[in-house]
């Protein structure tokens, strides 16, 4: 096909935590800063996608959210609905923005059928409507037996193996292949493109940036999201209250899901140390990652892109629970020598993290040990839109945007 006002929708279910977002946001002000004619619409259900700012020719729809439970089960967010009432609202508007907007792509991001099966009914109009449906993957989904296992109950093979025009995976194939094991035919393997990591850059905001501790060198620590935090910050929060051996401060961003039980906490722990602050939540982590001597986080998708993008030594520390999906990237990214790691059955000895504070500093940063396209996923991404759109020679020179006034240097002081 060749269009001159391209459409792409995407569609994010958001139930929790902030990756599924941001990754879509991503990939969305790529794509508009690479096609001059080209609109994208995101379907989510993040409480808090108006904390966003998009580039022009983004929008974004927000379906009633849901959230999931300890049990497993899910829930409405806000809405006093059974979940299946609120799933057929999701459904429903879903489809009706989809007749409407008549996008040439529609990328789904990682369920394939959606929550809960709300994405399928739009799936299949789609494909009578000769849309180029694309699944997008991370590099690492979760242990092969547990996926297997829940695709086969969510009954996604099928749409995998038939509607499905293409599969994106977010990550170089050295990294990790999240269809292995999954029992697929060659036929899905062909259809398989890695991109590469998204590649991360700097807001023009970043020009007003005021860095923390008057400009001192600092340890970044965040949970992503915080929902699933509290040991991580916990964890570094006692090493600093030991007082065991000399640290770097260390800024503290908890996330907008952690409770505001724990987030209370924290406050008043940080405010007896005069070497830890405390930041509820930013959407635009990138200045502080760029300032900082280095990061610790829990390895998901979008932190360890901004590790790889702003080429920070890190230390993550992954959740093991509900999935594995962080631990294995962790545990690759360390055999690479791209990251330290400290697994979180250790959580809390002191001794421990303070060993892993102190040396984090000086290890080498990922740059080390990595190639350059290893980030190359939004270019590829681009790249693959304009052979599908039939836009080839439209697509302006690769480029890495840099923000003046930022050190990209030394960041140790």
């Amino acid at each position: 096909m060749t269009v001159n006002s391209p459409k792409i929708l995407i569609y994010s279910h958001d139930t929790f935590g902030l990756g599924h977002l941001r990754r879509c946001q991503t990939i969305a002000q790529s794509l508009v800063g690479s096609f001059a004619e080209m609109s994208v619409l995101i379907l989510s259900g993040s409480p808090i996608i108006g904390s966003f700012e998009f580039r022009s020719r983004v929008d974004f729809v927000r379906i009633p959210g849901v959230i999931k439970l300890r049990s497993g089960e899910y829930t409405s967010l806000s809405l006093q609905l059974d979940i299946n009432e609120t799933i057929a609202i999701r459904s429903s508007i879903i489809e009706h923005t989809a007749k409407v907007f008549k996008p040439d792509i529609f990328i789904v991001d990682k369920e394939p059928l959606g929550l809960r099966g709300e994405v399928l009914p739009t799936l299949q109009y789609l494909k009578g409507q000769k849309t180029q449906l694309v699944l997008g993957l991370r590099d690492v989904m979760d242990d092969p037996l547990v996926l297997k296992e829940e695709w086969l109950r969510k009954r996604a093979y099928p749409a995998v193996n038939d509607l499905y025009d293409e599969i994106w995976v977010y990550g170089p194939s050295v990294m990790s292949n999240p269809l292995k094991g999954l029992g697929f035919d060659q036929s899905v393997m062909d259809k398989t493109l890695f991109t590469g990591y998204l590649r991360r850059t700097l807001p023009s905001s970043a020009q007003d940036f005021t860095a923390p501790f008057d400009g001192a060198p600092y340890v970044l620590v965040t949970p992503g999201g915080g929902g699933d935090g509290v040991e991580l910050v916990d964890w570094v929060m006692r090493a600093y209250e030991a007082r065991l051996r000399p640290l770097f401060p260390a800024l503290i961003v908890l996330g907008p899901f952690m409770s505001k039980a724990d987030v209370d906490a924290f406050t008043t722990r940080a405010s007896h140390l005069r070497d830890v602050e405390m930041l509820r939540f930013t959407p635009e982590l990138e200045p502080y990652m760029v300032q900082a001597t280095a990061v610790v986080g829990m390895g998901g998708y979008n932190t360890f892109c901004e590790i790889l993008s702003f080429d920070n030594p890190a230390l993550l520390v992954p959740r093991i629970v509900p999935r594995r999906e962080q631990a294995i990237r962790a545990e690759q990214a360390q055999r690479l020598g791209l990251v330290q790691m400290l697994p979180i059955d250790a959580y809390p000895s002191v001794d421990l993290m303070v060993k892993a504070l102190a040396n984090l500093p000086f290890i080498s940063p990922p740059s080390h040990a990595h190639s350059e396209n290893y980030l190359g996923g939004l270019d590829v991404i681009n790249q693959r839109t304009a052979e599908i759109l039939g836009l080839g020679g439209q697509l302006p020179p690769k480029t890495t945007p840099r923000v003046e006034g930022i050190d990209h240097t030394c960041r140790t002081g």
